[in-house]
């Protein structure tokens, strides 16, 4: 784990207008900086970085959160990632906490083939493009497979000379040990001999979600029988082929963006793609495809569409695919390309117009794309037919919801010509359930068949959740600040009447609202409100220098956002320019005694409307001997309901 020290480190070097500057083009607005949102398609900027406060917010998506989340949102990267890529921005050592010696040797071990491997990029590189044989063997045919030297500079890609021996003897010349050189598989030793795996193969480097290069695949260019066509880094500490897919680096950000992931076969398709334009997209590196795969899919999109080539082969291996995709509960489609043609080909002789045209008319649902396909095997044969629906539903058993596995038996059910009810009862044979899972499954269907559509309704305030959202924002914007407060204090004047009295004192807002809501017994019922309050008031209580940047930066990402939402609310006005319209927006800070006092009286009169409202229900089930001390009560509220009202200049 890296050292809390690290960490606070980084928060404290980071300046988020840098970090998101890198990967954004924001402008100047007044205190904050705007730009378009890099989640989502927009012409009007809805993205606002806050230098003060150090958090950004994106209106048009929801997110939000300081320098980490940013990164984690952006990038895909994992927590310690994003620690790790700004303590390389800004020069600060990460420190880890204390390890064992057995898990120090490890991360040892891990680290020096990250090195070893990053080494061999450049190696690798160097030798395409600084070397004659490079350039004339290697160069010569990424060329000709027209990649353009920005796609070959950008996808790293390289030639391993035609030398037993040119890398490994480079790497040790360099300082490299050749046990890393070996454990990564760069390097093959047989007794007192070591030679490069690679020899005479164009480089393609595989690399994380994070950009480290974990290992390569090298492809070879003469027509040796014995050799292998394409040849993988064999499996290491770093390297495992099945969680990992080659492209993720380059298209995360546009699988996000675009909430699609395209999944094609080999290296050459995914780099032509890329240079046509359509970005979003990996490919299993030719081998099967495996969940894991599919999972680092998932942490981008929910959406896969398979496009495979014409051949039987590459049709077999989409179908295997699909069923592992459904599996893991992510959606799939399905794309082929014409006879003799490749994703790597098509792309290579279309425009971007004409890929993506082509894609978006050519793309089938699974169902529709098996149904074509396997009925083309079984042509008229009945045996095969029913073969082809079993084959089809045991597809749809692979969907863990039960909404969809409905949706897609009615459209089997379509398209074969077959009864819903012989699709359902196969369904459940093949699931294997029960008698009593079959019960419930039939309730679902009949619940699902039942059920009409309801009458679209204004979405409703809730007004306890806006209200304890409120006090959290004036903990956070002024709880430090000292005001003077004037309290109403419940008497009874001469008259006998309960009144509200004013009563002027100076305290700390956080005080206020802490000693005001503990009076009361009022509690939050939003538990992500409860868990912030309640470390804001701990923290206002023993920290004298109290900063709200460094608050967000120790809270757990799901609350940090819900407080970044809070603190860029007002930036909102910001962005929509209503200044410049001579629409003026009154600032809290400005009157910020009137608003927190406002804010707990709105409470603390919710609450009274709720408990009117539950006595009110209580004398419906009571005799008419007990209900005289509850109306009373009743009576009671209401008296105090009107006060707290004349108070707030509300009709009752």
């Amino acid at each position: 784990m890296i050292h809390k020290s690290t960490i606070d480190a980084v928060f404290d070097a980071a300046r988020l207008e840098e970090v998101i500057g890198d990967f954004v083009q924001l402008k100047k607005a007044g205190s904050n900086f705007k730009g378009l949102s890099p989640f989502s398609d927009e012409k009007t900027p809805s993205f606002m970085v806050s230098p003060v406060k150090q958090i950004w917010k994106d209106f048009s998506s929801g997110k939000g959160g300081n320098v980490v989340a940013f990164l984690m949102e952006h990038e895909h990267f994992t927590y310690p990632e994003a620690i790790k890529y700004l303590a390389k921005k800004y020069n600060i050592e990460v420190e880890e906490t204390e390890q064992t010696d057995e898990q120090k040797e490890q991360a040892d071990e891990r680290e020096s083939m990250y090195l070893v491997s990053e080494f061999a990029n450049t190696f690798f590189q160097n030798s395409l493009n600084k070397t004659e044989q490079g350039k004339a063997i290697g160069l010569t045919y990424f060329k000709e497979r027209g990649f353009t030297e920005e796609t070959i500079k950008k996808f790293g890609l390289g030639y391993s000379p035609d030398s037993w021996d040119a890398f490994t003897s480079e790497a040790i010349k360099k300082g490299y040990q050749l046990k890393y050189l070996e454990k990564t598989g760069l390097t093959i030793v047989k007794e007192e001999k070591q030679f490069d795996r690679f020899k005479g193969r164009v480089m393609f480097p595989i690399q994380s979600m994070s950009g480290r290069v974990l290992g390569f695949g090298g492809r070879i260019l003469t027509n040796e029988k014995k050799a292998a066509k394409y040849l993988n880094s064999p499996e290491s500490d770093i390297y495992h082929k099945s969680k990992v897919l080659y492209g993720i680096y380059h298209a995360k950000q546009s699988i996000a963006k675009e909430d699609n992931c395209y999944l094609v076969e080999g290296y050459t398709d995914v780099i032509q793609f890329n240079q046509t334009g359509v970005k979003n997209v990996v490919s299993s590196s030719g081998t099967a495809l495996t969940s894991d795969q599919i999972r680092l899919i998932s942490r981008l999109t929910k959406n896969i569409t398979v496009l495979f080539d014409s051949d039987a082969a590459g049709m077999r291996a989409s179908v295997r695919g699909i069923d592992l995709i459904l599996e893991q509960g992510m959606n799939v489609k399905v794309c082929s390309f014409p006879d003799g043609e490749d994703p790597d080909s098509f792309a290579k002789q279309n425009t971007l117009e004409e890929l993506t045209g082509y894609l978006n008319e050519n793309v089938q649902d699974f169902i529709s794309f098996k149904a074509s396909l396997l009925q083309q095997e079984s042509k008229n044969d009945p045996i095969k037919k029913a073969e082809l629906v079993r084959d089809m539903v045991t597809s749809i058993s692979k969907i863990p919801d039960v909404i969809k596995r409905e949706i897609y038996v009615q459209e089997c059910s379509r398209i074969m010509d077959i009864s819903e009810d012989v699709l359902f009862n196969t369904l459940a044979q093949i699931r294997k359930v029960d008698a009593k899972d079959q019960q419930k499954q039939q309730r679902e269907q009949k619940s699902l068949e039942v059920v009409k559509p309801d009458v679209q309704k204004a979405p409703k305030v809730d007004e306890q959740f806006e209200l304890e959202r409120k006090i959290i924002e004036i903990l956070l914007l002024y709880g430090k600040r000292e005001e003077e407060f004037e309290d109403l204090i419940l008497k009874e004047n001469e008259e006998g009447d309960l009144v509200l009295e004013p009563e002027a004192h100076t305290v700390k807002v956080f005080e206020k609202v802490y000693l005001d809501l503990q009076d009361d017994e009022i509690e939050f019922t939003n538990d992500n409100f409860k868990e912030v309050y309640a470390i804001l008031i701990d923290k206002l209580h023993q920290e004298e220098d109290f900063k709200i940047e460094n608050f967000i930066n120790h809270t757990p990402p799901k609350i940090a956002s819900e407080i970044t939402a809070i603190m860029m609310n007002e930036e909102r006005y910001a962005l929509h320019r209503w200044h410049d319209m001579e629409i003026h927006v009154k600032q809290k800070e400005y009157t910020v005694p009137q608003y927190v006092s406002d804010i707990i009286l709105n409470l603390r009169r919710f609450l009274i409307s709720q408990k009117v409202e539950e006595l009110s229900q209580k004398v419906k089930a009571q005799t008419v001997e007990d209900n005289q001390e509850t109306i009373q009560d009743i009576m009671d509220y209401q008296s105090l309901k009107k006060i707290l009202s004349q108070k707030l200049n509300r009709v009752v």
